[in-house]
């Protein structure tokens, strides 16, 4: 039973009305400085600590709660005879309840101009040992580091008169987690100021195993960020579906970041394939985008995760009878979509994540190698500038579909070459895609262009357009769009380029030989536009 609570909060929030729910109980309160005036003045009956230790609060407020009668109280073990008796000898009073949050240090660290004096007077020292010494006691002690947790409390207790092991143990990991997280922006702030030493602190939370690793025989986990705010696989829900794998997350968080650098303002649909984005288009309606992104590769889409901007809906359920995905991920599902897709596999994985449509939260990624984590900005923008540099001018009208094809390059593994194309104004796909080479020729020759013109031939079949397939494929590419994520080093990629008709072609530039380029592109007919901004992706 809680028969006594100390109660000294920096974050005054709920803590007036706590403190009366508590004495409406019969608890005796406890309370230092600033939360016992507040407390006083509620007209709620408050003991001062310094009236339990015996010394007043000193050196302007650092030294209150660090006594023997207060941590004592927290850390006698009540099913200790020996504890009990040296308590009682020296006239120590258990405590059963602390509510305890600290002094507000990241919040002033990350104001700008902050000066190390006042940094250093935001380290709380009593506040973490009361979390700590009551957390460490949990079976006896009740811990409380956050003002969200006082409701649920005062209802438990009325319910029942006392808090369960269960809830003593939860709140206990929670304290222990509160002060481990402050020590360690403490430790990040300090090794930068006084050391000049960068540190970097990750915490993930709630572990689940994963079926396997990237391959049957690796383990795998995954973890969430706790503060993550904006669209992450970490708040997706699963509908329906076996559980996700290695592969699952990561091949989902490509389609998810993909689709999103598309926005919002029209349907969009990527479907990825190991890590890259086989499929990629914008449309008029979600069928229309589903179709047209199916069209970018067929093959590839076998087996492929599924992200849209758009609520699933039973025409686009009904698009995928008969193939094989692993993964739909969508702000949600109309009733009758979810039914027939639930019907389609009972291994068809189903995720709802409603925020899709919002910013991500985070500005950062990390990627982990042996014996080190790399951190980077992420890779936001598409370019930096907008040059036209060859002879024929780059058409103003092609703008939207470079930046369209920009964006699905930034989602390839380099070196990446993409291939885009207006199939109904204002709508746009992926026709073909180069991913992964070591060298950006076969991602063009090998890979994009062969990949584009088998991808028209589908097409063509299904249109029945009534002319030859070769003027067919030439009249499409074109007009089409090729990008790559990094600069031409020769002038062969341009060459090939042209050789498969393609005419407009944009790339960061910034190769020694881009004067080599640029007079061949001139030679070829072809217009060439300069961003200043590589993407590669690795």
């Amino acid at each position: 039973m809680v028969k006594r609570a100390l109660l000294s909060v920096s974050d005054k929030t709920g803590i007036v009305e706590f403190a009366r729910g508590l004495e409406e109980l019969g608890v005796k309160i406890i309370s230092t400085g600033g939360t016992a005036k507040i407390i006083r003045d509620a007209g709620i009956e408050v003991t001062d600590v310094s009236e339990v230790t015996g010394f007043p609060e000193m050196m302007g407020g650092r030294v209150k709660t660090l006594h023997p009668r207060i941590h004592g109280g927290l850390l006698c073990l009540r099913e200790s005879e020996e504890h009990m008796e040296e308590a009682s000898k020296e006239d120590i009073s258990l405590i059963d309840m602390v509510a305890v949050n600290l002094y507000p240090f990241e919040v002033t660290v990350s104001k700008e101009g902050v000066e190390l004096e006042e940094a250093i007077e935001n380290i709380d020292i009593g506040g973490p040992t009361l979390l700590r010494s009551a957390a460490k006691n949990y079976r006896s002690v009740t811990v409380l580091s956050d003002p969200a947790d006082y409701g649920r409390i005062l209802k438990e207790l009325r319910s029942s008169g006392v808090i369960s092991d269960e809830t003593r143990a939860e709140l206990a990991v929670k304290a222990f987690r509160h002060t481990a997280d402050y020590d360690a922006a403490i430790d990040t702030y300090l090794s930068k100021v006084l050391l000049g030493e960068e540190v970097l602190r990750l915490k993930f939370t709630d572990g689940v195993k994963l079926r396997y690793g990237e391959n049957w025989h690796q383990e795998a986990s995954f973890y969430k960020e706790p503060r993550l705010e904006g669209p992450s696989l970490a708040k997706a829900v699963q509908l329906h579906g076996k559980e996700l794998s290695f592969n699952n997350y990561v091949d989902a968080d490509n389609a998810l970041q993909t689709v999103k650098e598309l926005g919002n303002a029209t349907p969009a649909v990527a479907i990825v394939k190991h890590n890259n984005p086989c499929g990629l288009s914008t449309g008029n309606t979600l069928l229309q985008a589903l179709q047209a992104a199916w069209d970018g590769d067929p093959i590839s889409a076998y087996g492929s995760i599924i992200c849209t901007n758009e609520t699933f809906d039973l025409e686009a359920a009904q698009f995928l009878n008969g193939k094989f995905v692993e993964i739909i991920l969508a702000p949600d599902f109309t009733h009758d979509a979810l039914e027939y897709l639930k019907n389609k596999s009972a291994n068809l994985r189903l995720l709802k994540l409603p925020d899709i449509r919002e910013s991500f939260g985070t500005n950062c990624t990390y990627k982990y190698i042996i014996g080190g984590m790399l951190k980077q900005s992420r890779d936001i923008g598409i370019y930096e500038k907008w040059e036209s540099v060859t002879e024929t001018p780059y058409p103003e009208e092609k703008r939207k579909l470079s930046e369209f094809c920009l964006k699905a390059c930034k989602a390839t593994k380099s070196n990446a070459v993409i291939i885009a194309h207006e199939y109904e104004p204002g709508s746009f796909m992926v026709l073909g895609m180069g991913a992964g080479q070591p060298n950006r020729v076969d991602s063009i020759r090998k890979l994009a262009a062969t990949k584009a013109i088998e991808n028209l031939k589908v097409i063509y079949e299904r249109e029945e357009s009534g002319i030859p397939f070769e003027e067919y494929c030439k009249n499409i590419l074109s007009e089409c769009v090729m990008v790559s994520d990094a600069f031409f080093p020769f002038d062969d990629s341009v060459i090939h380029a042209s050789e498969n008709n393609i005419r407009y072609i944009v790339s960061p530039g910034g190769s020694i030989r881009d004067g080599e380029v640029i007079e061949t592109a001139n030679r070829l007919n072809v217009s060439l536009v300069f961003t200043g901004m590589r993407h590669f992706l690795h």
